[in-house]
């Protein structure tokens, strides 16, 4: 898993690096090793955003949330993804199985 952090409108200090890095850390388990997180916070007074977007497999996830400050904005954003990176590997296992299904009933007939 390779992060990416980048600022828009702010400077991305040692801080707010480590804080995602360590609150992304989190999410690790739903993700692989080659799959890569790329993360834009922007200040867009007086909200503070914070977006996400993990590319896997060739397709593309994007998660984004606000909040009153930057760390908040993280937090959220990260309760978000995880979120949506379980309903996306439930949705995966799901269509497995039916695809299973079909493949042992012999097929749609």
């Amino acid at each position: 898993m390779r992060i990416e952090v980048h600022g828009h409108g702010l400077e991305v200090t040692a801080a707010l690096h480590d804080y995602v890095e360590t609150r992304f850390k989190r999410v690790q388990r739903y993700l692989e090793q080659s799959d890569d997180i790329r993360v834009q916070l922007k200040l867009d007074k007086p909200r503070h955003c914070a977006e996400a977007t993990v590319t896997r497999h060739g397709r593309s996830l994007h998660v984004d949330a606000v909040g009153d400050d930057m760390y908040a904005a993280i937090d959220l954003l990260t309760d978000k993804l995880e979120r949506a990176l379980v309903r996306a590997k439930e949705k995966q296992h799901d269509q497995a199985r039916r695809n299973e299904g079909l493949a042992r009933s012999g097929g749609f007939g």
